[in-house]
């Protein structure tokens, strides 16, 4: 039975998502990529995902006043509540702009500094994901009603398909595709979503085997991380460490190991 506090939680995890999705996917105008002039379409991208942040946000403090709230777009309060709520308003910005359908809001609930709640909404996929710890990983989407979801049985790591992401730092990006150089012949593919919170969702869908990337903040990982954990996936960063801004992975046990050990041998998480 889900602990009452753990339910109310996530309750508000989804309801955030679903309405700050809903107010992205409606509220975006057509020609959004090629507006007139080149800073246009970046500004109005930027006012949408300020506006999904202060949906969730206004909505937290009229459910929740007490808690605190760390969000991609500056929100930061301490609350004294010992909940947390980590947001990102709009996950994929680059593929929200172009008018790609891979992207997110991702809505993530700490409680004494532990993840228990996380909803990811991905509105142009039709499909929700959500996980309490503790009680499995659940996706809605053309299905009808809610699907369990278990990530991919492991198979050999030269049949992997795993996916990534590259920073916006041209020199990080650099190194990363190295990386990725180094990785491709040894895997079945490496695909590369532009949402990480999309992408951990696909693990413990068991439509990816993996996904590893450098440079994720807090916001990016807190919901996704929590939902691949609870469909049977294994998540962490370097080897003893959690998943960081320096390394963040996810994937099927059987695959996240040989995958951690190649990506700290070829120096994923450097400069």
């Amino acid at each position: 039975m889900t602990d009452p506090l753990h339910a109310e939680l996530l309750q508000l995890a989804r309801e955030a998502a679903r309405r700050a999705g809903e107010l992205l996917r409606d509220g975006r105008p057509a020609d959004l990529a090629v507006s007139a002039t080149k800073s246009s379409p970046i500004d109005v991208v930027t006012e949408m995902d300020i506006a999904a942040e202060k949906l969730i946000t206004t909505l937290i403090a009229e459910r929740r006043p007490h808690d605190g709230i760390l969000g991609e777009e500056g929100a930061s309060t301490a609350g004294t509540s010992g909940v947390r709520w980590v947001i990102d308003p709009l996950d994929g910005t680059v593929n929200y702009l172009y008018g790609l359908p891979t992207w997110a809001v991702s809505v993530a609930a700490e409680l004494d500094g532990e993840t228990v709640v996380g909803a990811v909404s991905a509105p142009m996929r039709g499909e929700t994901y959500h996980a309490v710890r503790g009680g499995g990983a659940w996706a809605t989407g053309a299905w009808e009603g809610e699907r369990r979801l278990a990530c991919r049985p492991a198979p050999p790591l030269d049949q992997a398909l795993v996916s990534t992401g590259f920073n916006y730092v041209a020199e990080v990006r650099t190194h990363q595709a190295e990386v990725a150089h180094r990785l491709i012949p040894l895997l079945r593919d490496i695909r590369r979503s532009g949402s990480a919170a999309v992408d951990l969702c696909d693990v413990a869908a068991g439509r990816l085997d993996g996904f590893y990337e450098r440079g994720l903040h807090p916001w990016d990982l807190a919901a996704g991380d929590l939902i691949a954990r609870e469909a049977g996936a294994l998540t962490g960063g370097r080897p003893s460490q959690r998943p960081s801004r320096e390394l963040a992975i996810a994937a099927a046990p059987g695959v996240f190991e040989p995958l951690q050990a190649l990506l700290e041998d070829f120096g994923a998480w450097h400069d």
